[in-house]
This record gives structure tokens, C-alpha cells and sequence, in this order.
């Protein structure tokens, strides 16, 4: 499995920034965080990241990242029991595949469309029930969405289904996976 990741690593980090056009994304942004579970309604409030990925490629590009994340909901038991708020922050480790289907890496306007996987490793909790060791991970999940290139700015906005539980024991309660809209915004160089 590590032979595995390695290889990966290589073909998707290295491999492309030998070979390919390479612009630095640093990026900042919003996240909305709902989960999907039963014996509880959840609701997402807003949440953040901050980090930077890189993208390789011209007309096609291949974008690995790396963002701080932090996300949190509202939740209510099914018997209308207490509201309680539940947030949790880790490092997101997005790869996306994408297409400029305006525009290209270089051009002063551009238009994008992506998708991928990401990989979440939580790092805390702030939260009266939810500990960091009840929570999954890492957590996986795939996304897609569309980014706008004006000049040296960027705007992507994304929706990513978690394929992963969000957590490790579901006796008592089942959050379900979660489900996020993501809004960043940054220079790219």
C-alpha cells in the first residue's frame, strides 16, 4: 500500500511539474458542511480553509493541494432533543483533474471545470459530543466544480459527496457522510 501512495506521489507531484506549464493557487475561502445521516437532522453552517495547490498543465491540467479546513453543522436529535454545534478541522488534501475551456493557464480570463478525489485528515474537534477519536480518518470523497481566472485572481467553486462515514461508531447515532460546497478564492502565479 505505502509502495502504492509513493508511486501516486510521483505520477501526479513530480511527473507533471517536469513536463508541464506550472502555476501556485494560494487560496482562501468558505464551506458549507451538511451530513446525511439518519436519528439526527444536521444542518451545515459555514465554515473555512486556507492553503494553496498547484496546477500543471496548459489546456489540461492536473491540480494537487493542500488546504487547513474547518467544518461545522447544527444538530438536533430526531426527538428534539438539545441543538448542540459540532465543528472539526483537519488538512484537505484535494487532487483535481481539469479542463480551461476558456482561456488557458496563461490567458488574463479563463474558465474551468474540474473534479477529482480528496483525502481529509482530521486533526480536532470543537465539540460537546463529537471527539476527534469518533470521527473517521482519513475521509474520502470526490468533487467537481467550475473555476473563473480573471488576471492573476481565481474563484473555484466546488460540491464534494464524502465516501467515507463521518464516523468510526454509529451504534447510538449515524451522522452519515458529509456533503460541502466549497468557495475559495486566491492569486495565481
Amino acid at each position: 500500500m505505502k509502495r502504492f501512495l509513493i508511486i501516486c506521489c510521483f505520477i501526479f507531484f513530480v511527473v507533471p511539474s517536469l513536463m508541464a506549464q506550472t502555476t501556485i493557487k494560494p487560496g482562501a475561502g468558505i464551506n458549507f458542511t451538511n451530513v446525511t445521516g439518519d436519528g439526527a437532522d444536521a444542518t451545515g453552517q459555514a465554515g473555512w480553509q486556507v492553503g494553496a495547490s498547484f496546477a500543471f498543465g496548459n489546456k489540461f491540467y492536473t491540480e494537487p493541494g493542500i488546504f487547513y479546513q474547518n467544518s461545522s453543522f447544527e444538530y438536533t436529535t430526531v426527538d428534539e432533543g438539545p441543538v448542540t454545534d459540532a465543528s472539526y478541522h483537519g488538512i484537505r488534501i484535494p487532487l483535481a483533474l481539469g479542463l480551461n475551456i476558456l482561456g488557458n493557464s496563461e490567458s488574463s480570463f479563463g474558465l474551468r471545470a474540474f473534479g477529482g478525489a480528496s483525502s481529509f485528515i482530521v486533526t480536532g474537534t470543537s465539540s460537546e459530543f463529537l471527539d476527534k477519536d469518533e470521527i473517521s480518518s482519513p475521509q474520502w470523497g470526490v468533487f467537481a466544480g467550475v473555476g473563473l481566472d480573471i488576471w492573476i485572481v481565481y474563484i473555484d467553486a466546488s460540491y464534494q459527496w464524502s465516501a467515507t462515514n463521518l464516523q468510526t461508531d454509529v451504534t447510538n447515532i449515524d451522522l452519515g457522510n458529509s456533503r460541502g460546497l466549497f468557495l475559495t478564492a486566491g492569486l495565481r502565479f
